[in-house]
């Protein structure tokens, strides 16, 4: 016996719940599988994102974002990246006519209201616990088998189940790309001394590119994508020995900090695919692609390639098949540029501020100054930040 669906979304994470959301008064019946519920940890979650306010209107729009605790989120009003001789950059929202270059809150958060609101969505069937073992295309539609022995039926199914993503991995047609970077991410949440004013700092250190993201009532999150022998000495020191070392790294510019969520590491590599679609089969957010976090772009890429995709398949007329590969090569064309830019954006700042060649170290902090002094290229680099665009 087997259940059918238009839609089976693998990953119920922030990417997968926003796609089922944004298709919440579509004709589609949706599966979404997942192998665990969101959980709230205690105190902070170390895991925080930078969501840019158009994907915070994207949320605004899912009526999600609205019902986000707000004394958990804080707004960025202010940026200033350091380069390692130099050279410095720095936006700033007022100056731009902006409200917030960004909103800095927890992941969990997040995909807590996004589970909220799949559970009263009429067109939606959770499966959770629930863990997908084959996966088979006919001509007619996928057959998705699960761990329990339940077979799901569907016209398209859907990978957001992450950078290691099974549906990829079951799927020829899609190749995957890595490039490991020998770095991690190492990420920790801190109180600080002084006051952060809503700003955010990202340094472009010999030792890796530290950021600093606001968090509400003087609170810091920390990323420091480091070699990862560097992540292993930071992830093994003590509390108060951590503090002062990310204090200091900062140039103690938010004075003596007091450890709030302990430090953890995750491996950091890039990942493409040569494209995010066969038959039968889409992909959206780290498992169609994973950057390097300096930019903080990456859970943004995810958040657009929900709202494309439910554009895409929201708009086809009743007789049309969500399946169908012309459908969901409109949706790979429409989601080919932003993330290709961010790739090798971030790949090249990562490489060129990694060399150690003084004549580089020249060049690259002589950019940061010449940016920061021409107000039409840094106003250009905030309206992408802000609207995904130019």
């Amino acid at each position: 016996m087997s259940e059918r669906f238009d839609l089976v979304i693998v990953g119920g994470g922030l990417a997968g719940a926003s796609l089922a959301v944004a298709l919440r008064a579509s004709r589609l019946s949706i599966a979404v599988v997942e192998a665990r519920p969101p959980r709230r940890p205690e105190g902070w979650d170390a895991r925080v994102y930078a969501v840019s306010p158009a994907n915070a209107e994207f949320l605004r729009a899912l009526g999600v974002w609205q019902h986000l605790d707000a004394s958990r989120v804080c707004p960025v009003h202010d940026m200033a990246v350091y380069g390692d001789a130099g050279g410095r950059l720095e936006f700033s929202a007022y100056d731009s006519g902006l409200g917030e270059l960004a909103w800095i809150l927890e992941a969990s958060l997040m995909r807590a209201e996004l589970w909220e609101t799949l559970k009263r969505q009429h067109n939606v069937t959770l499966l959770c616990p629930a863990t997908p073992r084959a996966l088979s295309v006919e001509d007619g539609g996928a057959v998705l088998t699960l761990d329990d022995g339940r077979v799901l039926r569907a016209r398209l199914v859907v990978g957001a189940d992450g950078a290691d993503s099974w549906v990829r991995r079951q799927t020829a047609a899609i190749e995957a790309r890595f490039t490991p970077y020998d770095e991690m991410g190492v990420v920790a949440n801190f109180q600080c001394a002084r006051p952060h004013r809503n700003t955010a700092y990202q340094w472009f250190r010999e030792d890796g590119i530290l950021a600093w993201l606001p968090l509400p009532d003087n609170r810091m999150s920390m990323v420091w994508s480091t070699p990862d022998r560097h992540a292993h000495e930071l992830l093994a020191l003590d509390g108060p020995a951590l503090c002062a070392r990310v204090a200091e790294a900062g140039g103690n510019a938010l004075g003596d900090f007091e450890l709030i969520t302990p430090a953890a590491g995750f491996a950091l590599r890039l990942m493409r695919v040569n494209e995010p679609v066969a038959p039968r089969v889409v992909l959206v957010g780290d498992a169609a692609h994973a950057i390097h976090p300096l930019s903080g772009h990456g859970i943004n890429l995810g958040f657009q390639d929900a709202r494309v995709l439910a554009e895409v398949l929201g708009a086809l007329p009743s007789w049309r098949d969500p399946g169908e590969l012309g459908a969901l090569r409109a949706y790979a064309r429409a989601r080919a540029e932003e993330p290709l830019l961010m790739q090798y954006t971030t790949h090249a700042l990562n490489r060129l501020f990694n060399q150690r060649n003084p004549l580089l170290a020249g060049v690259r902090n002589f950019g940061l100054n010449l940016t920061n002094a021409l107000p039409v290229v840094r106003n250009a680099l905030i309206r992408y930040a802000v609207n995904g665009r130019f």
